[in-house]
């Protein structure tokens, strides 16, 4: 997996709402949580201290791969297995703490590591904030462009908004899978 941080001048900064407009265009939204059974500040300690080890760890990438560098992110679909390493970008960390509550953000994109313009960029954020004081949820915000203008628009429509979608609920799903069993690690605790 590979993983920058870039926070001044995101366009994610602060939480605000990814939307952006190419050619008049709205891109396709995905939303989707999952929940984890561990305290909130343990689960954004875990995210803060090393989110690419725990984005690295969920979607079994560089060490399970030998040494591969970008996530594996993958879906079963209509029975086969579609894997797509991708490069990540964390652009934002947020915290807030409001009357409503506490929340982090995480403000990233991914894009295919090899071949890009074949597939899908996703701009997302993961909004995470306590539920119970041993719950926490994980809100998954992204949008995406289909690649290849008019016909990639048509193969969107047929199968790929759901292969997009399936995609992203496998890797919710498998971060807090992770965070689940892992997030009670402190500092260096964390695979690298």
């Amino acid at each position: 997996m590979k993983i920058a941080i870039d926070q001044p001048g995101s366009h994610i900064a602060h939480g605000d709402p990814m939307i952006f407009e190419k050619d008049g265009q709205m891109p396709k939204s995905i939303r989707c949580y999952d929940y984890v059974n561990q305290p909130y500040d343990q689960v954004c300690e875990a995210l803060r201290l090393k989110s690419n080890a725990v984005f690295h760890a969920a979607t079994k990438s560089a060490e399970a791969r030998g040494g591969a560098v970008a996530a594996g992110l993958h879906v079963k679909f209509a029975g086969f297995e579609i894997t797509k390493d991708v490069e990540i970008l964390i652009k934002t960390y947020t915290e807030v703490e409001s009357k409503s509550g506490k929340k982090m953000t995480i403000g990233f994109e991914w894009k295919a590591a090899e071949t890009s313009g074949l597939f899908p960029s996703m701009i997302a954020q993961l909004d995470i904030y306590p539920i119970t004081k041993s719950e926490t949820q994980l809100d998954f915000h992204g949008h995406y462009e289909p690649p290849l203008g008019i016909m990639g628009k048509a193969i969107d429509a047929v199968l790929g908004h759901r292969i997009a979608e399936a995609s992203v609920h496998q890797f919710v799903s498998e971060v807090a899978t992770y965070l689940r069993n892992n997030a009670q690690v402190r500092q260096g605790d964390c695979p690298a």
